[in-house]
C-alpha cells in the first residue's frame, strides 16, 4: 500500500490569523503518507516567519526527499509587492530561496525531478488581489516498494480558460513520463474536468473546501495506468489552512511499474 496525500496549506494558516508550521508539520505526520503534494507553500516571507517551510514540513514527516518549485519569488509583503515569476532549473530547485509555491515530499527514494511551468499568468510582479497568479507544477519518479511511480503537485489557476490550458499542458508534457502515474493538487474546480482533459481518472469524491463544513470538490488526485485505490479518498480536517487535506491509499501493478522504467 501507498498512501498518498495532498493539502493546499495556505502557508500554515490556523483560523486565518496565525501561521502555525510546527502544528501543521504534526498534522500531516499523523497522517503517516508516503508522498505528500503541497500547495500554497512559503519560503522566506515574513507573513509566515521567513521560514523555509518545505524543509520544517520535511523534518517533521522525517522525508528525506522534497523539492519546493516557486510559482513567484520574493518578498510578497503587500507594501513592497515585489514577488515575480521565476524560471526554474531542471532539477525543480529555485534560483532564489524566497517564494511562494508548490512542494512534493517523499519517504521513498527519488529517480528524478521534473519542474514544470504551466501556461497562464506569467509576467513580472504579483498580481493584484482577485487576478490570478502564475502557476507551477513537480513531478517526481518515486521508487516504492511496489515500483515505480510518478507524482505529480500542482496548484491550477481560477479561471477557466487557464485551467483547461494547464490540464491540456499536463497532459502532453508528461504523456512518456512512466506510468503509472498519479496528479495530485488543488484544482481550483468542483466537477469532473480535470478527469475530462486528461483522460485520468479521478480518485477523490469527497468536499474538500472549506475546512469547516466542506461542499465543494476542488482538491483532486488523478490517476493513470495500474494504480488502484484501496477504499475511498478521505478529506481530513487538519485543523490548519481553508481546505482539508485529501489521503488516498493506492496500490500498484508492479510489473508495468518496472516495465516502465
Amino acid at each position: 500500500m501507498i498512501r498518498l496525500v495532498t493539502a493546499n496549506v495556505q502557508h500554515g494558516v490556523v483560523d486565518g490569523r496565525r501561521v502555525d508550521v510546527e502544528r501543521l508539520g504534526a498534522a500531516l505526520a499523523a497522517l503517516d503518507a508516503d508522498v505528500v503534494a503541497l500547495q500554497e507553500v512559503d519560503h522566506g516571507q515574513t507573513r509566515s516567519g521567513g521560514e523555509a517551510q518545505t524543509f520544517r514540513l520535511a523534518e517533521a514527516l522525517g522525508m528525506r526527499e522534497h523539492r519546493f518549485v516557486p510559482a513567484l519569488s520574493g518578498p510578497l509583503d503587500g507594501r513592497r509587492r515585489r514577488a515575480r515569476a521565476v524560471a526554474l532549473a531542471d532539477d525543480g530547485r529555485s534560483p532564489a530561496l524566497d517564494g511562494y509555491g508548490v512542494a512534493l515530499l517523499s519517504r521513498h527514494p527519488v529517480r528524478a525531478w521534473r519542474p514544470m511551468r504551466l501556461p497562464g499568468l506569467n509576467v513580472p510582479g504579483l498580481p493584484p488581489t482577485g487576478v490570478d497568479e502564475p502557476r507551477v507544477a513537480v513531478a517526481a519518479a518515486v521508487a516504492t516498494p511496489e515500483g515505480l511511480l510518478t507524482v505529480v503537485a500542482t496548484h491550477l489557476s481560477r479561471a477557466d480558460p487557464w485551467k483547461r490550458l494547464q490540464l491540456r499542458r499536463l497532459r502532453r508534457r508528461l504523456r512518456h513520463a512512466p506510468r503509472p502515474l498519479v496528479l495530485l493538487g488543488d484544482l481550483n474546480t468542483r466537477g469532473d474536468l480535470p478527469s475530462r482533459r486528461t483522460g485520468w481518472r479521478e480518485l477523490v469524491h469527497v468536499p474538500t473546501y472549506p475546512r469547516v463544513r466542506p461542499r465543494l470538490r476542488i482538491d483532486h488526485v488523478l490517476a493513470d495506468g495500474a494504480v488502484t485505490a484501496l477504499g475511498a479518498a478521505r478529506a481530513v480536517d487538519l485543523g490548519v489552512s481553508d481546505h482539508r487535506a485529501v489521503v488516498v491509499d493506492v496500490t500498484l501493478d508492479a510489473a508495468e511499474g518496472e516495465e516502465s522504467t
